[in-house]
C-alpha cells in the first residue's frame, strides 16, 4: 500500500533532496563511474578548459535533480510523479561522477550551485503546477539542451581525455533517453521559440559556471 504523504512531508523530503543535491560527496552513484576503466592522460599542467567544462556539466546535473524534485513535489498523477524521481534518482550517477571527476583534474564544483538549484526547483514546481502535459514536455525540451551541451562539450574535450568523455558519453546516452520518455509519456512538444528561450537562458548557467 503506497503512504499518503502530507505537503509538510513533501517538503522535508525535497529539502533532504537539496541538501543531498548540494553538499559535495553526499551523492551515491547506483552505476559504476565509466571513467574508471581507463587510466589518468597526461593534460596540460593547468586544464583550465576541461575543468570549466566538468564544473558546467555538473552544474547542469544540479538543475536536473531540482527540476525534477520541484515537478515531483507538484505532479498530479502519482504515475508522473514517480516517474520523475525515477529519472532523478538515475541522474545522481551524473551528478557523482562528475564531482568525482572535478576532484581528479584537482578543481571545484560551482559556488553558484545553490542558487541555481533554487531557480530550477522554483520552475520545476510551477511546471508541475500548469499540467502533468506541459510538466512533461517542460522535462523533454531541457533534456534536448543539455544533449547540446554534452555534443559540443565533446568537441572540446582534448583528444587525450578518455576519462571525461567516457562520462559525457554515458550521460548523453542516459539523458536522450529521459527526452524520448518524456515525450512517450504524453508530454507536449514545445514550439521553435520557446527552446530558443530556454537555450539563452542556459547561456547565463554555462558562461557563469565555467569560471565559478
Amino acid at each position: 500500500m503506497n503512504r499518503r504523504f502530507s505537503l509538510i512531508d513533501k517538503l522535508l523530503i525535497s529539502f533532504d533532496r537539496g541538501l543531498k543535491t548540494l553538499v559535495p560527496g553526499s551523492a551515491s552513484p547506483r552505476r559504476s563511474n565509466p571513467a574508471d576503466t581507463y587510466g589518468e592522460a597526461l593534460l596540460d599542467d593547468s586544464p583550465r578548459h576541461t575543468t570549466g567544462l566538468m564544473r558546467i556539466n555538473h552544474t547542469g546535473e544540479v538543475c536536473a535533480q531540482a527540476l525534477y524534485h520541484g515537478q515531483s513535489l507538484t505532479a498530479k498523477d502519482p504515475a508522473v510523479r514517480e516517474a520523475m524521481q525515477h529519472s532523478a534518482d538515475e541522474e545522481v550517477d551524473h551528478l557523482a561522477w562528475c564531482e568525482q571527476r572535478l576532484k581528479e583534474l584537482g578543481s571545484h564544483t560551482s559556488r553558484l550551485n545553490p542558487a541555481f538549484y533554487a531557480a530550477s526547483f522554483t520552475l520545476g514546481a510551477l511546471a508541475g503546477t500548469l499540467g502533468d502535459k506541459i510538466s512533461l514536455g517542460f522535462v523533454a525540451a531541457t533534456e534536448e539542451q543539455v544533449c547540446k551541451h554534452l555534443r559540443d562539450h565533446l568537441t572540446q574535450l582534448p583528444p587525450e581525455d578518455h576519462k571525461s568523455r567516457a562520462i559525457l558519453q554515458q550521460m548523453l546516452e542516459d539523458e536522450s533517453a529521459h527526452a524520448s520518455k518524456a515525450i512517450e509519456a504524453g508530454g507536449q512538444d514545445f514550439a521553435p521559440g520557446i527552446k530558443e528561450a530556454m537555450t539563452l537562458a542556459s547561456k547565463v548557467m554555462t558562461r557563469s559556471t565555467y569560471y565559478l
